[in-house]
């Protein structure tokens, strides 16, 4: 018995319902499960890929595809959106539910968390009731083992008539033996009877009614019973789904139209209204899963998550709660600013000598200036500069956030944050999206899918970029040591410097919660809905995976999308700082046309067209305000921060100047990376405008009203 694996391409898919199959791989397997229950992990182990896991609820948010073979049999794996139940209240949950419901799986592996099984028996009870196979899998036991908790394997499967398997995800054995029970499992007839939900009397006599009607319309292989429950829950978004995979409207039958209609009276009648029916509905399928419960799980002491709860009371605690995150902020900068100086000075050295070989091949080839200048000067200087700056930093934090993720600690950050953002009438959701944006704002925009609401989805991404990004930090960190700190180089300065800085993010998230507030109150008016955040269970981090992964995922791939865009703009750079007109270059030109209005924001017109210029990526305003003020032509590093600091204050740089400078930095429009996320995600040009305007509005407001008070 062996296991190959092969992965292919993730795909967002709008229903899900896209899978092609092939003569090799014919056997189409959805993976579902609540959030938060190590599916993702199951998927990547079967299939080779990385599907990005965390420690918290909402981490698939579209559908994955993969491959992996077993027995000479060619398996497609859907890693499908987490979802509590079949009773859609989001995007991602119709994406879910639609899958499960018309995207033909073979079989459905529903991945279920050892340690609240009762909860998660939910979402296998109403899977069970489409009429597909269901293959139950148990996960992470070895978290139940360390609280104490005992499932009964074999009797859970006898007592719901479908295979059940418990697993270790990250253990290739146990997940070959889920591929074993799989296998076997699509090899027999499928069981004639799975446990059945008992709904109440009036709603098992409606059920009866229903349920011989609808023998004629194959509702794409669903069962007839759980067509009819969605008909008396009224669930119109499933109907009109059923209705275009059918190609014919089945209630335009005028016995299903009668027959259901008399229902829904006979369960008026009973006292069942239409906004109770789905009430029983629910209480009906818990009910039976805490009956399944009874002697499948077991407790060897009823404390299991003391532990847990002790170190919560202090995390989610009013007093521990908001210094104990500020805490952890300062100390995530301190490492990135501490620990990036070393290794960003190696590979700028490295990048740069890779400059120093091209520039003797554009000799050798006798290449003529202007091109030698455009392509190595321009293209490659820019683009190493920005790699230089960005991967030593990244490479720190995003391992740093990914751990505090894998701990589970994010979650309570959005709990911590929750309140706050539901006076500003949002979604505590957007806690995660604003600190996702602390690595890249793109990610902290794509993030912004885990918000069920649409309107608190677009709060969220519209304010996201006041947070500052990876990109923003080496301006930051470089402005307030120069000016408020210090250029010596003491051991305490790179403490200090993460203290101010993270002092200087609070603004920003300050002023995000009152954008937020705005927003909410005019063009986004509306009231906070409520969301269930599920609080996982503090876990172990898998250091290795965690690095390796964070690696891969989110550095290079933030960093390939800001290269992508800082060659062109440093060819764009080399080409204005070259071009003369009058003795002076297009660029100084451009400097002194926007240095009148510069001067009421307390910057200059060389700051201003450097940041208008660094609109590709961050990383490059410094070194354009250096070429500039030197006027070098080319992108130029100074030696040090003492050497800057001097170049700065005889340009006529002043505190006042150093100020408005970071409130800029930490205001102004997003690059152009996160603008067009904002454009994909949400597909409308005139949200991707206002994105841009907001920050930047106020930004220079900001800047304007701090000049006018200390002038």
């Amino acid at each position: 018995m062996g296991l190959t694996n092969r992965s292919v391409g993730a795909h967002a898919v709008d229903q899900g319902l896209c899978v092609q199959r092939t003569a090799d791989y014919n056997k189409v397997i959805a993976l579902a499960g609540n959030p938060n229950v190590g599916k993702s992990t199951v998927f990547n182990g079967l299939t080779g890929m990385h599907q990005h896991t965390g420690n918290w609820p909402g981490k698939t948010v579209s559908n994955a595809l993969g491959r992996c073979r077993f027995e000479e049999e060619g398996y497609i794996l859907v890693d499908i959106p987490g979802t509590y139940s079949l009773m859609a209240h989001s995007a991602e949950e119709e994406v879910a539910r639609n899958f499960i419901c018309f995207g033909e799986p073979d079989a459905i592996v529903v991945v279920c968390d050892a340690t609240c099984l009762e909860r998660n028996l939910n979402l296998v009870l109403q899977t069970v009731e489409t009429g597909r196979r269901v293959i139950v899998c148990v996960n992470l036991l070895d978290e139940a083992k360390r609280k104490g908790i005992e499932i009964d394997l074999a009797l859970l499967s006898k007592r719901l008539n479908v295979p059940v398997i418990g697993v270790v995800a990250r253990d290739k054995k146990d997940l070959r033996g889920l591929l074993g029970t799989l296998h076997k499992a699509l090899q027999s007839q499928p069981p004639s009877s799975p446990l059945p939900v008992f709904y109440p009397v009036a709603v098992e006599s409606a059920l009866a009614r229903l349920v011989p009607l609808l023998e004629n319309y194959p509702c794409c292989s669903l069962s007839n019973r759980f067509i009819a429950l969605k008909l008396l829950e009224q669930d119109d978004a499933l109907t009109e789904e059923i209705t275009r995979h059918l190609g014919r409207d089945f209630l335009e039958d005028d016995a299903v139209q009668a027959a259901l209609e008399e229902a829904l009276r006979d369960l008026e009648t009973a006292g069942l209204t239409s906004d109770t029916i789905k009430d029983q509905l629910v209480d009906a399928v818990v009910k039976t899963a805490e009956n399944l419960c009874h002697g499948v799980v077991t407790y060897r002491h009823s404390k299991y998550d003391v532990i847990d709860r002790r170190i919560d009371r202090v995390v989610t605690g009013r007093r521990f709660g908001y210094p104990l995150m500020l805490a952890l902020l300062a100390a995530v900068f301190w490492l990135t600013i501490s620990g990036a100086n070393v290794p960003s000075q190696w590979l700028s050295t490295a990048l740069f000598w890779v400059q120093d070989r091209l520039s003797d091949l554009f000799r050798l080839l006798e290449a003529p200036d202007w091109l030698h200048g455009a392509v190595v000067l321009g293209a490659y200087r820019v683009l190493a500069w920005v790699v230089s700056v960005m991967l030593p930093p990244m490479a720190i934090f995003f391992p740093l956030f990914t751990l505090l993720e894998d701990v589970g600690y994010l979650p309570r950050i959005a709990y911590n944050l929750d309140h706050v953002f539901l006076r500003c009438r949002a979604c505590g959701k957007q806690a995660l999206t604003m600190s996702m944006g602390f690595g890249c704002n793109a990610a902290g925009v794509v993030g912004a899918r885990i918000i069920d609401s649409p309107r608190e989805r677009l709060l969220a991404i519209l304010t996201n970029n006041f947070v500052p990004c990876n990109g923003r930090f080496p301006t930051l960190i470089a402005v307030l040591t120069m000016f408020f700190i210090g250029t010596a180089g003491n051991a305490l300065d790179s403490v200090l410097a993460a203290l101010l800085l993270t002092a200087l993010i609070v603004v920003g998230i300050l002023i995000t919660f009152g954008v937020t507030k705005l927003l909410s109150c005019t063009i986004l008016k509306g009231v906070p809905s409520s969301f269930t955040l599920e609080m996982p269970p503090y876990r172990k981090p898998q250091i290795g995976r965690v690095i390796v992964r964070s690696l891969f995922d989110r550095t290079l791939f933030v960093l390939g999308r800001a290269a992508a865009v800082a060659a062109p703009a440093g060819l764009l750079i080399w080409i204005l700082a070259n071009v003369t007109v009058g003795d002076v270059s297009l660029l100084h030109h451009c400097a002194a046309f926007l240095d009148p209005f510069a001067r009421l924001m307390g910057l200059d017109g060389v700051i201003l067209i450097a940041f208008i210029l660094g609109f590709p990526a961050n990383e490059i305003v410094v070194p354009i305000m250096i070429m500039t003020y030197m006027a070098t032509g080319s992108l130029t590093e100074l030696e040090n921060l003492g050497a800057m600091h001097e170049l700065f204050v005889n340009n006529g740089w002043t505190w006042q100047t150093a100020v408005s400078m970071l409130l800029f930095t930490l205001l102004h429009w997003p690059c152009s990376t996160t603008l067009m996320t904002v454009k994909k995600e949400t597909g409308s040009v005139k949200w991707t405008i206002l994105a841009f305007l907001l920050p930047t509005v106020i930004g220079i407001l900001g800047c304007m009203i701090f000049t006018a008070l200390v002038a």
